[in-house]
């Protein structure tokens, strides 16, 4: 059976004919080759990218095996293809994702949510067959979560790989591909189609995933410590593997544990004189045989009985496979009849998806409390006995609003049904009715804000939901305020992160958390002693009554509710040592990565201090690393530039072209507080609306306070370069863009001095930029720009278009 290319299904592109003559190399020579091709290309990405890397081989050894790759080519040229090693420089540093129409189209799936409706297409299949077989052969598959791909094979050899894109288009994602260790580069035996397209799907393995994840929470708390931005942790393992395989560089991919499980056929031609199988299970067969990987779970079912076994079986084993699953796929056998029934604009006839519902478990609700956003908007929360459910551990779940709390019926003390929504947010479905035994208790909505006690309301009439309009000093905005401005687009304040700003305005972020493990039967540490609830006395109370119980136990030992250090942004740089030493934080108890269920309350900033068996200080407690760290950065983040000082305001509309065109245009806050709406209007970048941002936020009591205590404790007011050491206006109107890296400037030093001189320093390439700057690794903005027919400049250019501006070019 040969599958050709229609309109619909279009062909291979022209840039990549099929290499001649494959088919005549002996199989161990072409087994040896693709080896070759493996470990030289892991070699050469190891080398280039030793971020996440290392190379295996020496120099010595990795020349071993290029050179014998050149004598095998040398014997058998037709192996010489133009993707091999021997005709490449260097690593494989980028990749382009070209586009890579597809032989045959890929469509989606049908999808279906009950039994029932399995059983209706199922009866719409028998229907359409001449015996009406209710027994009609089936193949159950388990339904991957990962990123589908077709892999292109020309006389068994590896030739092009693509993602699904719009079903006919895809991006070329090949040298990602060639990087998963379980792809074969040329299939084995015999008898291979002179052009096949499997189709199949990319994962990132179960077991991996959560020690990947911790690698990278760990690497992360270094790099914050270096300045450096964290590494992505990703949600879940289909986010993982989508995020591995598009990676620009192959070596990222290449250091990721990546699999592929086989699980289709597109077009294909056979070998001349070589039958192929028409059952779809007989396929997987001889794909196995060629050593592609295809699923171990897949099974021929006949009959309704054997499908919803087989639903049945995965259901409870979901969790336990070696990559995720989101439901089942039922394929009829024959591919005659797969033929027969075609497809619809969107999807085949002849396959459908059942997915599995979001699993569902129940806890006990022991509270329902709020939190407050960075907008002020007020959120109910449930707080749960932690639970294991879509195979994370939960314990809170938003509720949304006081209408959605009443809509759901749900009470303190219930025992409640809890899901994941789309298997990523835990959401609370409703309380089991059944067995409340009347100690539940009824949830109010405060009238006021958790965490400063102000008045709550809607933002306008009829919303339902409540705010905080306590934008000054709410912990709860200020947190998120705080950490914008040790962000790198602000101050850069290094130490000065979300946990760092958490720390100082709501230490007690986790108390709640930590309460709710006291009452699920776990234990609190603190400095002083291990607090955990007795099982005997636990099993006495209430379930509603057992938060309190927790409550109780840690205010009797001591633990009590702390003030934050601070209210608000204004004496962020007044801040000195001692104000960090009783700063306390709750963090869950971790072993080998994975949370006990116990928690901690720990200093911050300052070491623990120990107590002997009388309860005298043993070990007076010091100031950390942590402590004298932000402090000395925040004393170096007083002189950046005035634009971060003003970006770091939190202004509204006021980010860093703003700010950029702000400062080089006033040179001083002083300047810009006296600046009236039309004066600030005519700044190139800025306009009425930002203009009216920054008077609106001067009119704020609070807000000048803020500029006054900064300035004040020392923060930069004014940029050095005012007055008579101004830079001349030398790019008035002209808009410069800079790519790659420069020796003398960095790249916001290269903005500023752009800004600085009346130009637009922009990001992007267009037909309106004036100049394009040019330096190491620029890129496909130099590509552009040279397309465009744009004037390029190199470092020395740049310095003389600074100084003297166009003219500065023409003089030599």
């Amino acid at each position: 059976m040969t599958h050709t290319p229609t309109a619909e299904t279009p062909a291979e592109p022209s840039a990549l004919p099929a290499p001649a003559g494959l088919s005549a190399v002996p199989a161990p020579a072409r087994a040896r080759w693709a080896e070759l091709v493996r470990l030289i290309e892991r070699a050469r990405d190891a080398y280039y990218d030793a971020l996440e890397a290392q190379s295996p081989y020496s120099d010595a050894e990795y020349d071993a095996l290029f050179r014998e790759l050149e004598d095998l080519e040398a014997s058998h040229p037709a192996l010489a293809l133009d993707t091999s090693p021997t005709r490449s420089v260097g690593g494989r540093a980028t990749t382009d994702f070209a586009p890579a129409a597809h032989h045959e189209r890929m469509y989606s799936l049908q999808d279906v949510f009950s039994l029932e409706e399995v059983e209706d297409w199922a009866r719409r299949m028998v229907a359409r067959t001449s015996t009406a077989d209710e027994e009609l052969a089936m193949t159950a598959e388990v339904k991957v979560d990962g990123l589908a791909v077709a892999l292109t094979y020309t006389d068994g050899v590896l030739t092009r790989a693509a993602t699904r894109g719009d079903g006919t288009v895809g991006e070329d994602v090949t040298g990602n591909v060639r990087t998963i260790a379980n792809v074969p580069l040329v299939l084995a035996g015999s008898s291979h189609p002179a052009l096949l397209e499997v189709r199949g799907e990319v994962y990132f393995p179960v077991a991996e995933f959560t020690a990947f994840n911790e690698a990278r929470r760990t690497a992360n708390l270094e790099r914050e410590r270096d300045g450096l931005a964290p590494l992505q942790v990703f949600a879940n393992p289909r986010n993982a593997a989508a995020g591995s395989l598009r990676q620009k560089n192959p070596a990222v991919t290449a250091a990721r544990p990546l699999a592929l499980v086989a699980h289709g056929i597109g077009a294909f031609t056979p070998a001349p004189g070589e039958g192929l199988p028409d059952a779809q299970h007989e396929w997987y067969e001889l794909l196995r045989g060629w050593g592609l990987p295809v699923s171990p779970y897949t099974e021929v079912v006949r009959g309704r009985a054997q499908r919803e076994a087989y639903i049945a079986r995965y259901a409870e084993h979901r969790h336990d496979l070696l990559h995720e699953i989101d439901g089942i796929v039922f394929k009829i056998d024959s591919r005659a009849l797969q033929a027969e029934m075609g497809h619809t604009s969107r999807v085949p006839r002849w396959a459908a998806a059942y997915k599995y519902p979001p699993e569902e478990v129940r806890t006990r609700l022991l509270d329902i409390d709020v939190q407050v956003g960075r907008t002020g908007r007020v959120t109910p929360f449930g707080i749960m006995e932690p639970v294991l459910v879509a195979g994370s551990r939960v314990s809170r779940a938003t509720l949304h609003n006081a209408t959605e709390v009443a809509r759901k019926g749900v009470r303190v003390g219930d025992l409640v049904v809890l899901r994941k929504a789309g298997d990523v947010i835990p959401e609370i479905v409703g309380p089991v009715l059944e067995v409340r035994d009347g100690t539940e208790k009824g949830f109010v909505m405060p009238s006021r804000c958790p965490s400063c006690g102000h008045d709550l309301a809607p933002a306008k009439e009829g919303d339902v939901d409540l705010r905080c309009p306590n934008t000054r000093s709410c912990p709860a905005q200020v947190t998120e305020r705080i950490a914008h401005i040790g962000s790198r687009g602000a101050l850069d304040v290094e130490g000065l992160g979300d946990e760092a700003a958490a720390a100082l305005t709501q230490p007690d972020a986790g108390r709640e958390e930590a309460l709710a493990a006291l009452a699920a039967g776990r234990s609190l540490e603190t400095e002083r002693s291990r607090l955990r609830i007795p099982a005997a006395e636990l099993a006495e109370l209430a379930p509603a009554d057992r938060l309190d119980a927790a409550r109780r136990l840690v205010a009797d030992n001591g633990v009590k509710v702390q003030a934050p250090v601070l209210t608000g942004e204004a004496a962020l740089f007044d801040l000195t040592v001692e104000d960090l030493r009783d700063v306390c934080v709750y963090q869950p108890v971790r072993r080998r990565g994975e949370p006990t269920g116990d928690w901690r309350l720990v200093r911050f900033f300052w070491s623990k201090q120990t107590y002997d068996a009388e309860g005298a200080v043993r070990k007076a407690t010091a100031p950390g690393k942590s402590a004298t760290g932000v402090l000395a950065h925040l004393e170096e983040a007083k002189d950046r530039p005035l634009w971060r000082v003003l970006v770091a305001l939190s202004v509204r509309h006021v980010g860093p072209t703003a700010a950029r065109a702000l400062a080089a245009r006033f040179g001083s806050l002083e300047a810009l507080r006296a600046a009236g709406l039309d004066e600030l209007s005519e700044v190139e970048g800025v306009g009425p609306t930002i203009a009216a941002a920054w008077r609106q936020w001067l009119d704020e009591d609070w807000h000048v306070e803020i500029l006054d205590r900064w300035a004040a404790a020392g923060v930069r007011t004014a940029d050095e370069l005012t007055g008579p050491a101004r830079p001349a206006r030398t790019l008035e109107g002209l808009t410069v863009v800079v790519t790659g890296s420069l020796e003398g400037f960095t790249r916001d030093g290269a903005k500023e001095a752009i800004v600085a001189r009346g130009g637009r320093a922009a990001g992007s390439v267009s037909a309106r930029t004036s100049y394009v700057v040019v330096g190491a690794n620029a890129g496909s903005k130099e590509t552009k720009a040279r397309d465009l027919g744009l004037t390029i400049l190199d470092e020395e250019g740049f310095e003389r278009l600074l100084a003297a501006g166009p003219q500065g070019l023409t003089e030599q």
